[in-house]
């Protein structure tokens, strides 16, 4: 979905709609959660902070999120693909994988789904969808961001190998800033440069991550389009008004994270080995710190003595703490670990 926190918000409000909007608080610790196409000519971006998004755009407009109306509409979009195949596996909210291999229209055409599919959520929900079409998942990706907003591209089998090497390699799906700098100082700069490198050097470079790296610059990916994919984490974090460096309130704020994890653990019938807390400094410097139990956790009493001894190890002497996270994660199987590595391109 094109820009879809901001655009059900514009749909639903026709004072809004033209109008840079963006998804979030204007606080001073704010953050963008969502910026609408017309914001983003500002250079308005999701994860911005507020006030750097105001200075980039001072008409920008903010408005709260409603999460419930985002699902429902998610809910809405996801019954419109389960008419087509029950091979719909969610990213989020607004973003899938569809196999259409075998569907129920019998259509052996994946672009003619793909265009009735997008007509369809425009006429039921007012809304843009950009789609990608293509072989595996990594290219229907990158072709799905191709021509946003309301895009649609397809890369068939013979365009592969040239569309691939043409990509910038911060295209790529899962090649974010850190990694892109890394490969820039390797002289890496497009899926032609990242093609130059073995399977050997690629890991030599980026760890685990070489391994798909080398598959992808050729266009291959293996995974199937997952429909009953289960969550791997649930997590919660807060960000404070003002930087704080008592380590009992930041342990009580701890506290809070955590009992609303277990509660949304329960809610979504999720058991996790590995907990994590995490912590950004003033400075932005972020740091976790995780602990992986024998048995799955069920409730908060099962590892709180462990994550109040992580948060006694948190340095406090020389900066405040901005941010704080805790998460549970089933990391701790290690074909569930095997697993998520995959799913990070």
């Amino acid at each position: 979905m094109d820009a879809f926190y901001a655009s059900v918000e514009q749909r639903d409000n026709v004072a809004l709609q033209g109008k840079p909007v963006a998804v979030g608080f204007p606080e001073a610790r704010g953050v963008v959660s969502a910026a609408s196409y017309e914001a983003r000519k500002f250079g308005v971006h999701s994860a911005m902070p507020s006030l750097t998004a105001r200075n980039r755009c001072p008409e920008l407009i903010f408005v709260p999120p409603r999460f419930d109306a985002y699902h429902e509409v998610s809910m809405q979009i996801r019954e419109i693909f389960l008419e087509y195949t029950d091979l719909v596996e969610p990213l989020s909210l607004d973003e899938a994988f569809l196999d259409v291999t075998v569907n129920h229209r019998q259509n052996p055409s994946a672009s003619l789904i793909a265009k009735e599919i997008q007509h369809r959520i425009s006429a039921q929900t007012r809304l843009t969808a950009s789609v990608g079409v293509s072989f595996n998942k990594f290219l229907a990706k990158i072709a799905s961001d191709y021509r946003k907003p309301n895009g649609f591209f397809v890369v068939t089998p013979d365009d592969a190998e040239k569309f691939v090497e043409s990509l910038k390699i911060e295209q790529f799906f899962g090649v974010g800033k850190v990694t892109a700098r890394r490969m820039h100082e390797n002289r890496i700069y497009t899926g032609y440069d990242l093609k130059q490198h073995s399977e050997a050097q690629l890991v030599h470079l980026f760890g685990k991550a070489g391994h798909l790296l080398y598959l992808n610059a050729r266009g291959i990916d293996h995974r199937p389009v997952e429909p009953n994919r289960t969550a791997k984490s649930v997590s919660a974090e807060t960000t404070f008004l003002k930087d704080r460096d008592n380590r009992t309130l930041l342990t009580v704020e701890l506290y809070h994270l955590a009992r609303e994890v277990f509660e949304r653990m329960k809610e979504e019938n999720f058991c996790g080995r590995t907990v994590t807390v995490k912590v950004k400094y003033s400075d932005f410097r972020t740091i976790t710190r995780s602990k992986t139990f024998p048995r799955r956790l069920v409730q908060l009493q099962d590892c709180w003595p462990a994550v109040r001894g992580m948060m006694k190890q948190v340095d406090l002497s020389d900066r405040p703490v901005r941010l704080l996270g805790f998460g549970v994660s089933s990391a701790g199987d290690s074909r569930e670990e095997k697993h998520t590595q995959l799913e990070l391109f």
